[in-house]
Formats: structure tokens, sequence, C-alpha cells
């Protein structure tokens, strides 16, 4: 997951998408708005690195979406708001991208569909199969990346709870990253259980330990 297109290469990935979603305008104030959000100051991890690394390995797996330009769409707003105080990121970002969408002229049942599958990256349990299956894991796609960008994951993770004292730091991101190693698959598309599943034990072992 190291190579990732430049923030340039993602607009016109924005609005492929936001086309083939049935979309009547050409979505580029949106778009802009949306790297916008990406580069908040708060955020080292939930940042355009992470959007620009969700889309370029949505791009090697497009064939297994069966609503390709939806599962793009999730992943343009899947961050899209990020409060690190806040418990209600996941929520707020799906109803933005329903709102933009709905304005936009988009089926009501396309706009709702983009809005569940934003939902899905709550992570609060693993989703059945389908799109949201896919979206997941290729939002969970860091945990099996290599050791040095996994590393340096860790640290911008840190950087965003910098707030947060050290010892209740540990004790929180312990339990985020056990409630992903205690999981019979971390990854639930056959694609990236070959793929990522075993460099992701491995990166969740050292962490751990």
């Amino acid at each position: 997951m190291n190579t990732a297109p430049s923030l340039a290469a993602l607009k016109p990935l924005f609005a492929s998408a936001w086309h083939d979603a049935g979309a009547r305008t050409d979505g580029t104030e949106l778009c802009g708005a949306l790297l916008a959000a990406y580069a908040e100051p708060q955020r080292h991890y939930h940042s355009t690195q992470h959007l620009a690394e969700c889309l370029h390995g949505f791009e090697v797996v497009r064939h297994l979406a069966q609503r390709p330009a939806e599962v793009a769409l999730a992943l343009w707003f899947h961050d899209a708001v990020y409060d690190v105080h806040g418990s209600d990121n996941e929520e707020q970002s799906a109803a933005w991208a329903r709102q933009a969408l709905t304005t936009a002229g988009v089926q009501a049942e396309v706009a709702e569909r983009v809005y569940e599958l934003v939902m899905a990256t709550r992570h609060t349990s693993a989703p059945a199969a389908g799109d949201a299956q896919l979206l997941v894991d290729i939002d969970l796609s860091i945990l099996g990346a290599d050791a040095q960008r996994f590393a340096q994951y860790e640290q911008q993770i840190r950087k965003e709870y910098a707030f947060v004292p050290e010892d209740l730091f540990r004790t929180k991101r312990k339990e985020v990253l056990l409630s992903f190693a205690a999981r019979p698959r971390i990854y639930g598309t056959d694609h990236f259980h070959a793929t990522l599943e075993a460099r992701a034990r491995v990166n969740l072992a050292q962490a751990l330990a």
C-alpha cells in the first residue's frame, strides 16, 4: 500500500465515480471540499495519504465490486468527518454522503447504499458480504502493510491522540488492535485474506507485544 496516486490524480477518480453514480452536477466543488477535509491539521493518519491509499487499493480490486461507483464514493466519504474527540464521525460522514448525493439528483436507493457502506467502516462488527465487505477490507488494508508503513501508521495514530496520556493510550490502543487480532479472519474477502492476512497477523502481534 505504499504506492498511491498523487492528489492531482484523485480528482478524475472522484469525477468518474460521481458521474457513474448518476449525479447531475460535475462534483468539482464537492471534491475540493472532501480533499480539504482530509487535509485538516488534526489528521495524521486519517488524511489524504489514507484516502489515496484506499482509492489506489480499490482500483486494483475494482472488478470484485458489485457497484464500483458506490464503493468508490463510500471510500471518498468514509473519513470525511474526523474529529478525534468525536464518537459519531462515521455517522456524520455517511450523512454528508447521502445529502450530497441526494442533492445532486442521485437515486435515493443509491444514496442510501453509499450511506450504509460508510457506516460499515465503524468496524463494530465484520460486514456480512458484498461491497461492504470489500470496502472494509480496503479500509483495513493498512494492517497488512509492510513493516515500515505499519510503523508509520502506528505513529500517525499516536499523533492524532497526542492529548491522551501514554498509559491510557496504550490501554485503549491495545483494545482496538486485539479486537482485530481476535477475529477468525481479519479480511472477509478471499482476495485480501490471501494477500494481507498473514502480514496483518505479524504486524498486530508485534504491535501488541
